[in-house]
């Protein structure tokens, strides 16, 4: 089986999560190559659909697996290979033109894949050739370790009082203003921003950290929080996404609103809970680890082919 993978390359790089997937895939024996789309916007897209053709003409990919919604509209332009089309939130939830152009994708993909129901929800999408599936949780790089021992790796006060930032400050989506703000009314705490950190590094400072917080206007199925519930770190997030059902029972894990007193208070919770939390087997119950993903994965490429 020969898959291509399509996706957004303008960084120079594929997304960690994309990469991720790819590799866990291709443990099962499956072949996969990449096209790196460049460009920004519907037009920035479109303009690479002749090289996208010429890149079919030489991988002859079985079947191409999109990521995002434009990707999957490039990709369905060409009608002779089928097309995956997995959504990963700011392709539907972002609404206007972007919204627009992933409802076609989702008509003219073979299937689709939303990383969350709520996803699915906003996509209005009710056809039949769907399923919701997260990407998955690598456990060997997101695993527990002691945090004294975590702390001294990453060169942070042993008894400082440390909240880990689920993004960058500067994404404005993330929404740092609002985790600033909730912060502040601890005395003493730091919020610490997620950036600049390999995957290996982010493992060990999700150790090193009192708790992860996630102040996002929105999302779709945040990896940040499972790999921080895989650490066993607590967590304090808003309600988008996936999240609920996924820390759902999981003591020192807190879904609350948007609201800087809820959030305070669920903050001031979670720095108070002692120890590792049971989120990483939460994670296993829920089959979210990567291998169990990819399996998930590979039988709809079946599925899909089988039917062509």
């Amino acid at each position: 089986m020969r898959i291509l993978i399509v996706a957004n390359h303008n960084t120079g790089k594929f997304t960690s999560f994309i990469t991720e997937q790819v590799e866990s895939i291709r443990q099962f024996g499956v072949e996969v190559d990449y096209y790196g789309v460049h460009g920004k916007g519907i037009g920035g897209y479109l303009a690479n659909l002749s090289s996208l053709k010429a890149k079919i003409r030489e991988y002859h990919p079985d079947l191409i697996h999109a990521h995002y919604g434009l990707s999957g509209l490039l990709a369905n332009l060409q009608r002779q290979v089928p097309v995956v089309t997995s959504y990963h939130g700011s392709d539907i939830h972002s609404g206007g033109r972007t919204l627009f152009f992933s409802k076609i994708a989702t008509r003219l993909s073979a299937y689709n894949i939303f990383v969350s129901k709520r996803l699915l929800d906003q996509s209005g999408y009710n056809g039949q050739k769907k399923s919701i599936i997260s990407c998955g949780i690598d456990m060997n790089t997101f695993h527990p370790i002691d945090r004294d021992v975590a702390r001294k790796a990453i060169g942070w006060d042993p008894n400082g009082t440390y909240v880990f930032f689920g993004g960058a400050f500067d994404n404005q989506v993330k929404n740092s203003p609002l985790a600033k703000a909730v912060v502040s009314q601890i005395e003493g705490a730091q919020l610490l921003e997620m950036r600049g950190y390999t995957r290996e590094e982010v493992n060990i400072a999700m150790n090193a950290a009192d708790c992860l917080l996630m102040t996002s206007y929105r999302e779709g199925g945040p990896l940040v929080v499972k790999e921080a519930m895989a650490c066993g770190t607590p967590v304090v997030a808003v309600r988008v996404g996936d999240v609920e059902e996924t820390m759902n029972g999981v003591e020192g894990c807190y879904v609350t609103s948007h609201d800087v007193n809820e959030l305070t208070s669920c903050l001031r919770q979670a720095l108070l809970f002692k120890g590792k939390t049971t989120g990483r087997q939460r994670i296993i119950e829920l089959g979210l680890p990567m291998d169990q993903i990819a399996k998930q994965i590979i039988e709809i490429y079946n599925l899909v082919l089988n039917k062509k």
